[in-house]
């Protein structure tokens, strides 16, 4: 099979697909590797790496995508390349349909074989390839929340942490997945008190006994509920995540009326349309702006800050993915492989996911 590596043209994504080792296990196999000019070049993986791994250096993305029957990607593709796209091509990458309908559209009507890292599932029920990103962004949601909280960044001038044995901040979290779970366990390290919050009863409790009850508030989601944690936080996270489809709305616009000011509100789930109602994407060289006097900041693509380190992760988890889809061939490895089933959003100008399918049928309709 000849498997294409295109370089990201999202807002500051230095990610790769693939690293050179992961060129290297693929070209082994038998299979050819193309890879764009440069694609890895900011975090130091070289042309001449590549080469090294038995990849071949094509100098545009119309021969990436013109010569290549699998397409290896971080995040969905931009407008530009939208048009490299048809039926001869299989693309696997983030996709996010449900956060961008009108690509989504586009994207269906080019014919392309589109699997999604983030629908693919496993045997117990976790989400295999959203996970390492989802963990990077948990942290990044903390560190990135905390520095906006310095007054220059019109926050509201707190230290999250503690100070000479004076607690200082209080973080509220909404959703308890992945990316929760890193956020807590930063906030645990700062000695900060949180409102930790979650629809399900059950991963409370899970959390409860595994990080005890000191400066932890562990709370069933209700909109009653949210809307008097925030009240007194002086940082929001939201990492709501919905199969497929848009995340929740938890926050809407009218319960801002009663933060504070500068306080800091971080949008984990932006890439799936956001969980605060006030959200709308910004990027890492304008990441923020002020609502109701409040610092909002939705990056879409929040592990792109770290891409050696996430790029790494990524192939950790994609690998053995990509070798079933080059070793046995794409219909074959879908088709023996229900969990990877799952991460077939887009063929033959249908969504076959019935949860994105209905996701985009209620944002298109």
């Amino acid at each position: 099979m000849i498997v294409g590596l295109p370089k990201e043209i999202k807002n500051n994504e230095h990610r790769v697909g693939l690293t050179p080792s992961s060129v290297k296990e693929i070209v082994a196999n038998g299979h050819e590797v193309f890879v764009e000019n440069n694609c890895g070049k900011e975090i130091g993986f070289t042309n001449e790496k590549y080469e090294e791994a038995g990849a071949k250096i094509l100098n545009s993305p119309s021969e990436i995508y013109g010569k290549s029957e699998l397409i290896v990607k971080v995040k969905e593709p931009m407008e530009s390349e939208v048009g490299y796209l048809n039926s001869d091509v299989t693309l696997f990458t983030y996709l996010h349909l449900a956060g961008n309908p009108s690509l989504a559209k586009k994207l269906i009507n080019t014919g392309v074989k589109g699997i999604a890292y983030e629908t693919v599932t496993s045997p117990e029920n976790t989400f295999p390839l959203l996970a390492p990103m989802s963990a990077i962004a948990g942290q990044i949601a903390f560190n990135v929340g905390n520095y906006f909280l310095l007054k220059q960044n019109k926050g509201r001038g707190v230290l999250i942490g503690t100070l000479d044995g004076i607690n200082l901040g209080l973080v509220t979290i909404i959703g308890c997945g992945v990316a929760g779970e890193e956020s807590l366990q930063k906030a645990i390290n700062n000695g900060v008190e949180v409102n930790l919050i979650d629809l399900s009863e059950d991963r409370l409790t899970q959390l409860k006994s595994k990080y005890g009850e000191d400066n932890i508030n562990y709370i069933v989601s209700t909109p009653e509920s949210i809307s008097q944690s925030i009240k007194e936080s002086d940082l929001i996270l939201g990492s709501v995540y919905s199969l497929g489809k848009n995340a929740p709305k938890v926050i809407s616009d009218q319960m801002l009326d009663s933060v504070k000011p500068g306080t800091v509100m971080v949008d984990i789930s932006i890439d799936q349309g956001g969980c605060f109602e006030t959200s709308s994407p910004t990027t890492h060289d304008n990441p923020t702006f002020i609502h109701k006097g409040i610092v909002h900041y939705c990056v879409t693509n929040m592990p792109g800050a770290v891409p050696l380190t996430a790029s790494n992760a990524l192939n950790r988890a994609t690998i053995s993915y990509i070798h079933e889809l080059t070793n046995k061939g794409i219909d074959a490895a879908l088709n023996e492989n229900k969990h990877l089933r799952d991460g077939l959003n887009i063929d033959n100008k249908e969504v076959p996911n019935q949860l994105v399918r209905e996701a985009l049928d209620s944002l298109l309709n």
